[in-house]
């Protein structure tokens, strides 16, 4: 393993969202979405959807968010067109945030964060996210492999999918969310971090109102816009005065409209064109 530094994510992050636009594009190439482009549900159209998607929008989207499962059920030709497409991503100038929800605790958390957030390995991406739900304490050995090579962590915190609530709003000891305590532990891990924080939290974009303190000094990645129903117009409401780091995830909003790379282009463009409308109006 290495241990060379590179500049903190969340710096890297801030100046991406402010040159490309607060945009990242999901990669989850599922079978009906191939079926949809007219491929194959194998490793040849997995290779087609992804390499296609990185082409069209690596020099343009500030983020690419690959959804790890996606890859994996095809074993280790799909992780073979994972490496490949986190390589060529970074290489156009995109950030990759992993989204493989890694956790665990001791050796098997460290072996997570060695697997993608080393510079040595084949699967190094600018950040990763996580589930804190053995505890905070249990991403201890992410959130230091991420310091040293200068990635970022985001922490699930109030998820999109409603069965996400029965864990996330349960009340703790104190009286506070488990939600909140997660997102005190976040706020915690980037005090002084200047100009954002490299430690993250998931927060739905469909939650209508968060409901808790979301100032955590660091970005607040937003999936469930589009497909899963919220628009770019509903980030003000869910995150008020954070709106400026937040991150908002789009798929299929973007995805379905390949193969075509200009069309692809064009959604994205839109969404972040929406998406700095609704930052830019409050």
């Amino acid at each position: 393993m290495t241990t060379e530094r590179q500049e903190a994510f969340g710096a890297r992050l801030r100046r991406a969202m402010d040159t490309r636009g607060q945009l990242c594009v999901g990669i989850d190439p599922h079978a009906s979405l191939l079926a949809d482009w007219g491929l194959d549900d194998g490793v040849a159209g997995l290779e087609r959807f992804t390499m296609t998607v990185v082409e069209a929008l690596g020099e343009q989207v500030a983020v690419f968010k690959p959804q790890s499962a996606f890859f994996e059920r095809f074993g280790s030709r799909g992780i073979a067109v994972l490496e490949r497409a986190v390589a060529q991503a970074r290489e156009a100038g995109a950030l990759v945030l992993m989204d493989a929800k890694r956790g665990d605790i001791g050796s098997t958390m460290a072996a997570y964060a060695a697997t993608y957030l080393d510079k040595g390995s084949p699967l190094f991406s600018d950040a990763l996210t996580v589930s804190p739900y053995l505890g905070f304490g249990s991403l201890r050995p992410a959130l230091d492999a991420a310091r040293i090579s200068g990635s970022g962590v985001f922490v699930l915190a109030l998820t999109s999918n409603p069965e996400g609530a029965q864990v996330q709003r349960a009340a703790a000891g104190d009286g506070r969310s488990v939600a909140q305590l997660m997102l005190d532990d976040i706020r915690a891990e980037n005090a002084g971090a200047a100009p954002l924080g490299s430690v993250g939290a998931v927060v739905g974009a469909t939650l209508g109102e968060a409901g808790v303190d979301l100032a955590v000094n660091g970005p607040l990645l937003a999936p469930g816009v589009g497909a899963q129903g919220a628009t770019p117009a509903d980030l003000p409401g869910v995150f008020g005065a954070a709106l400026g780091n937040v991150l908002p995830s789009v798929s299929r909003g973007v995805l379905r409209h390949g193969p075509d790379a200009a069309a692809l282009r064009a959604a994205a463009a839109r969404y972040t064109d929406e998406v700095r409308e609704a930052v830019e109006g409050v």
